[in-house]
């Protein structure tokens, strides 16, 4: 039985059902929220704009985020309580108070010209969506690959947005050995999916966009990300298969990941939007991580533990085999890194 929405009606193409305080901040209003929240938007001027990491589950050492918060509003998005930092709530702020960082592409162009740089994939995409509905205007997210395309860099794109057709052009410049796309698909039910992420294309959209991608020589993988046990865990292969139908080539999946503010957020949607699925989902994500809702641990967060646990990746690698779609992908290349302008070495 599919998804059936529910009765009473919920804030317009909005993911989170409440704005609480994050946990830096005690303050909560107890003032009613309005029906309709408009999209907030404010610039920061950055100085610096890749970011660099050790995590050693991951990837990627160096990424790039054109925006903080998301409008696309996934109630799941593991990146919600980064707004704490900012003083924002990880609720209705996330996806309504958004922040620009206008000349990203100016100090990506610095950082990639400096004497010391070392070129190695730069991950765009990861904490928050570059292709978001703002991207449509704000175009930071182009500028960025059209300063990777001049400097013949790597790039990985995560994203759920379907706007990354727009720059078909710069990517089928790059070629495949300078960059490759990651597509979100989380369900294949639209219903759902407009529940879960209020402003992300649907589905059948996404797929679309796999397939322009892949028609235009762009590598493309599936992300099933998150698989929701006991909500949308059921449609991997069916998801896989139709990805593979559309062009991708390759496949990852992340079960589901509720650290921090995120967990209170998601059992509050559950218990709106399917309640009479809510302790079943809830049960299972605790034994996914040895009965909480989140483990932060290397490895075990990205994969989950368990019999569910290994049962799913089970499905996954045998839905993978037969739907032709590979694990891995070739690293891109770095050795075409170039400074335009510079002048060669003279011998």
């Amino acid at each position: 039985m599919g998804y059936q929405a529910p009765d009473r009606p919920r804030r317009a193409a909005r993911g989170a059902l409440s704005n609480d305080a994050s946990r830096y901040d005690r303050f909560v209003s107890d003032a009613p929220l309005p029906d309709r929240i408009d999209t907030e938007v404010r610039e920061e001027m950055v100085g610096r704009v890749i970011a660099t990491n050790k995590s050693p589950d991951i990837g990627f050492d160096r990424s790039i985020n054109p925006y903080r918060g998301c409008e696309h509003g996934c109630i799941y998005c593991f990146a919600r309580p980064t707004h704490a930092w900012l003083g924002l709530s990880p609720g209705l702020d996330f996806e309504t108070k958004l922040i620009a960082r206008p000349n990203a592409a100016v100090a990506l162009r610095r950082e990639l010209g400096a004497r010391s740089y070392v070129p190695k994939l730069i991950a765009i995409g990861t904490n928050t969506d570059p292709y978001q509905p703002i991207e449509r205007d704000r175009r930071i997210m182009r500028g960025l690959l059209e300063v990777l395309r001049d400097h013949r860099h790597p790039v990985g794109i995560t994203t759920k947005g379907t706007l990354v057709e727009r720059d078909i052009d710069i990517l089928t410049d790059m070629g495949p050995e300078l960059c490759r796309v990651g597509l979100s698909v989380t369900t294949l039910d639209d219903r759902l999916a407009r529940a879960l992420e209020p402003r992300v294309p649907v589905p059948s959209r996404r797929l679309k966009a796999i397939e322009r991608l892949a028609q235009a020589g762009v590598h493309v993988r599936v992300m099933v990300s998150p698989v929701i046990p006991g909500l949308t865990d059921h449609e991997v292969e069916c998801i896989l298969r139709s990805a593979a139908d559309a062009g991708a080539v390759a496949a990852s999946m992340i079960p589901l990941r509720l650290p921090l503010e995120v967990a209170p957020l998601f059992e509050e949607w559950l218990r709106a939007h399917v309640p009479d699925r809510a302790r079943k989902v809830l049960n299972r994500v605790r034994e996914y991580h040895g009965g909480k809702l989140y483990d932060a641990g290397f490895g075990d967060r990205m994969r989950g533990r368990g019999v569910h646990a290994e049962l799913l990746r089970a499905r996954f690698e045998r839905a993978c085999r037969e739907a032709g779609l590979v694990r891995h992908l070739p690293p891109l290349r770095t050795d075409l890194f170039a400074v335009p302008g510079a002048q060669m070495s003279l011998f």
